[in-house]
């Protein structure tokens, strides 16, 4: 009986002391740096690129930097990929999620550096901020017991004096515009939320307007909220999607607000497939919650991924009109996987398909310089100005549900074709606006009739603003940030310099929505997508021939 309890057991304690051994092994191997010399026998490919940064580490003539090296192989990994795969390191990361998900911890306020210090542009209403009496135009000029003037000088992150955890106080100074003395206020940090929902207003009476600058992981509710105000509590019948310079984000919040606009369960909207990524699915749930009869969708070269998902499924359904210019074409899904370092490797798994079957991703094969530097290809072209000679591949055709005709493999082009103004790529009148964010605390400060607007309303109504005046102060501040002298601003360019000045204003007097209710009342894409929706059959108007895109 002995002998038969041996012959069991010894091969299992073999086995065991087999098993703890290589363990052992492999943890000798992973943290010990390779210290042998000798051929490369029974190296497989699999751990070559870690053997070398070993080799390089334990043997190299001079110290090396470690962590450059794990970087530099990253990155040339990295780049073998599609252009949109990528390494995010750690310190990066951070922002990145924040943007992403909705909300960070500080004080409250958008700033802006004029003249070198910090400049509150505006405090988030009910934030610590503004509770605690901050005001636009506030110039903040110490952070505790330091001294936070001569931010480019000294290379000062003024977001990092200002964030923190939640609930931790901060202490700061600020000098108030005609008042001689600093003002000090404590702060509590709180989250702030960030908002993607840009601006959310009527048009006129039937037609709501909604602007999205990301598909984050609030967008969906800020959706929603705009469409209770617009559609049940304003009366709004018709809407406006505005997705111009929308760089995307998450697909399913993309397919959340779609199911908005089909009020039937089931229907396609958008499907995933890869290599080891099983084909999936994304279908409306059935829930539409407001009635919404015509909608238009804006988007230009800015609009890429879910905003591409959000226009594509709209327009293979034939359930609104695209207006604007061809979109940026990124048909590819992400993943992001955290790595041990606290960076994380955005990965490519798939790709994505409008209902028709589309794929709109654009080519990648002359590398990520040449894809990246299409927008300037589709400026030499002329495709900006007319419409014509872009680069989608023509030879495979779709079909809407109505039998429309539509191409893959270059972003969704429009129903309904609105050119870019190449007037406004005059050198001294973009040197002039890029000045205006800056100038604006200047005119309000010489401006207290301003306050007399109590109504944006009333400010649209009334105010025009002297571009003699103006134009003289922003080619001042332009001389300083530019080398050179200033060629005359040509005068059929004094309008838009006017709208944009007027816009910004009003951002600064009332809210960020008002900027776009002041601009949209001359923007081309918006005037069209209106003036179709006005028309009893907009789908046809906008697919005529005369300004298709198609």
């Amino acid at each position: 009986m002995k002998n038969q309890r041996s012959s069991i057991w010894t091969p299992l304690l073999f086995a065991l002391t087999l098993a703890i051994g290589l363990f052992i092994g492999y943890r000798l191997q992973s943290n010990a740096p390779l210290l042998v010399s000798g051929g490369n026998e029974g190296v497989s490919g699999n751990g070559r690129v870690e053997e070398l940064l070993r080799y390089i580490e334990a043997r190299y003539v001079d110290a090396p930097d470690t962590d450059e090296l794990y970087e530099a192989a990253i990155s040339a990994v990295i780049d073998e990929l599609d252009p949109h795969s990528s390494y995010i390191p750690a310190e990066q990361l951070q922002a990145l999620n924040e943007s992403m998900e909705g909300n960070f911890e500080g004080i409250g306020i958008e700033f802006l550096v004029v003249d070198d210090t910090i400049t509150v542009v505006s405090t988030l209403p009910g934030g610590p901020s503004e509770t605690a009496g901050l005001m636009p135009g506030d110039q903040i000029i110490m952070v505790e017991d330091s001294m936070v003037t001569g931010v480019n000088e000294f290379n000062i992150d003024p977001a990092s004096l200002m964030r923190g955890v939640s609930n931790t106080d901060v202490s700061i100074s600020v000098r108030r515009p005609g008042e001689p003395e600093l003002k000090g206020f404590t702060i509590t940090r709180a989250p702030i939320p960030v908002y993607s929902v840009d601006a959310a207003y009527k048009l006129n009476d039937k037609t709501a307007y909604v602007k999205i600058n990301r598909f984050s992981a609030t967008t969906y509710d800020e959706f929603v909220k705009a469409l209770e105000e617009q559609m049940e509590k304003g009366g709004a019948e018709h809407l406006v999607i505005d997705l111009r310079d929308n760089p995307g984000g998450y697909l399913q919040q993309a397919t959340k607000m779609l199911s908005q606009l089909f009020p039937q369960k089931g229907e396609l909207l958008v499907y995933t497939q890869g290599r080891n990524s099983r084909r999936v699915d994304y279908k409306t749930n059935g829930r539409a919650f407001y009635n919404i009869r015509d909608v238009a969708v804006l988007v230009d070269e800015g609009s890429a991924s879910a905003s591409e998902i959000l226009a594509g499924a709209v327009q293979d359904h034939d359930r609104g009109i695209i207006v604007g210019r061809r979109s940026f074409g990124k048909g590819l899904v992400q993943e992001q996987y955290p790595l041990s370092d606290g960076s994380a490797l955005r990965l490519t798994v798939a790709r994505y398909y409008t209902p028709s079957g589309r794929s709109i991703q654009r080519s990648y094969d002359e590398g990520e310089e040449e894809y990246r530097g299409e927008l300037n290809e589709r400026f030499d072209s002329g495709e900006l100005f007319d419409g014509e000679n872009d680069s989608r591949d023509s030879s495979v055709i779709y079909y809407t549900d109505t039998g429309h005709p539509v191409f893959g493999g270059g972003g969704i082009t429009p129903d309904y074709f609105v050119p870019l103004d190449t007037s406004l790529n005059n050198e001294t009148f973009l040197r002039l606006r890029q000045e205006v964010p800056a100038y604006i605390f200047q005119y309000v400060r010489r401006h207290p009739e301003l306050k007399q607007f109590k109504t944006l309303d009333e400010y649209i109504a009334r105010f025009q603003p002297d571009l003699d005046e103006i134009i003289p102060g922003l080619t001042a501040r332009a001389m300083v940030d530019y080398e050179g002298a200033l060629e005359d601003m040509p005068a059929r360019l004094r309008p838009e310099l006017s709208l944009f000045f007027r816009a910004r204003l009003a951002r600064q007097l009332f809210d960020g929505s008002a900027f776009f209710q002041v601009l949209n009342e001359e923007d081309p894409i918006v005037i069209e997508a209106l003036r179709l929706l006005e028309k009893d059959d907009p789908m046809a108007a906008a697919r005529a021939k005369k300004g298709n895109g198609l």
